[in-house]
């Protein structure tokens, strides 16, 4: 197959809002032994993305600079150890960075197939999430036969995957979202209450449950306090974002008398054997609920923009306004 020597890219030439996005050219990436090269079909827009944007999260050392941590696309050429993947392959994967773009290299192990029943557009929406996801919430961890999740941010791409992961894994899903129609959303996903923040108390509906078992939590802020009081004893509580911010102050003893754990990470600094042992496991475990039924696991695709809009589709963003992932397409 011939390859084009350079390719169109989204650029950030200094930090600031959704308008310092313009779009520029470089070469194709040099390809490494085990990384794959694909033909970008969509990329997904996360939060990472907005935060880097922002000047708050530099791409790892030897990372691309360019904004981009998943994308779907078909494989144009393969580095010289890896033997995952052929020329031609249609895939979905976790990149370190170099989504929005033509092209992007991979780690090849950090690759899926494109699940039963989703479109190649829409699979660009599923690594970011359902590697975090597995990741903190269900790999390598117990999980109760039946048990609360609490789940912060329901109608976003975080929460819509986690709701849906949680419900499959047989956990009763109780999220919060920030009116009716986002309410609704997230019950047809599966969750089993999505509570309005701006009109109930989530701490007195699970209190009232018997107390979360699980909580995935991206605000921060007043909601960590609030998470503790919510949580039944020997909770997991894990943080993912701080859009509330991440300095607090608490009462740590009910920490203690609960015996909750409290852990948090960020995805694109752990090790590659890590990431390709959840993509390993997503493989196995969670591709195969996917398919056409409407109960099984589905992709949430909110609306797509051109590569050259990419500032417009963080201004969406921003607003917290979308149910779901928000797609650039190539």
């Amino acid at each position: 197959m011939s390859l084009p020597v350079s390719m169109t890219v989204i650029e950030m030439r200094e930090p600031g809002g959704p308008d310092v996005l313009q779009s520029g050219a470089r070469p194709l990436p040099v390809l490494k032994d085990h990384e794959i090269l694909v033909k970008v079909s969509a990329a997904g827009v996360n939060g990472p993305d907005l935060v880097q944007r922002r000047g708050h999260y530099p791409p790892p050392k030897g990372a691309s600079d360019l904004l981009g941590l998943e994308v779907s696309g078909e494989v144009v050429a393969v580095g010289a150890t890896q033997n995952f993947w052929a020329v031609g392959d249609k895939i979905c994967g976790l990149t370190n960075g170099g989504g929005y773009a033509e092209y992007v290299a991979i780690d090849a192990a950090h690759c899926l197939p494109i699940p039963d029943g989703i479109s190649l557009m829409d699979a660009a929406g599923l690594p970011e999430t359902y590697f975090t996801v597995w990741s903190n919430v269900f790999f390598n961890h117990k999980i109760p036969e039946t048990g609360n999740f609490l789940v912060h941010g329901g109608a976003g791409g975080i929460g819509s995957t986690a709701i849906q992961l949680g419900t499959a894994m047989g956990l009763s899903v109780y999220t919060t979202a920030a009116d009716a129609e986002s309410c609704a959303y997230c019950e047809s996903l599966g969750a089993h209450r999505a509570i309005n923040f701006k009109e109930e108390d989530f701490v007195d509906i699970l209190r009232e449950a018997g107390g979360a078992d699980i909580i995935l939590d991206i605000i921060g802020g007043d909601y960590i306090a609030r998470n503790i009081k919510a949580a039944r004893h020997d909770a997991r509580m894990i943080q993912l974002a701080f859009n509330a911010g991440s300095r607090v102050e608490i009462d740590l003893m009910p920490v203690m008398l609960k015996r909750l754990s409290f852990t948090g990470s960020t995805l694109r600094s752990r090790p590659d054997q890590f990431k390709a042992d959840v993509a390993a496991d997503l493989k196995a475990v969670v591709w195969p609920l996917f398919g056409s039924d409407a109960s099984r696991l589905r992709a949430t695709t909110f609306t797509s923009f051109p590569l050259a809009d990419a500032g417009k589709a963080h201004a969406l963003m921003e607003s917290a306004s979308q149910h779901g992932k928000i797609l650039l397409t190539i």
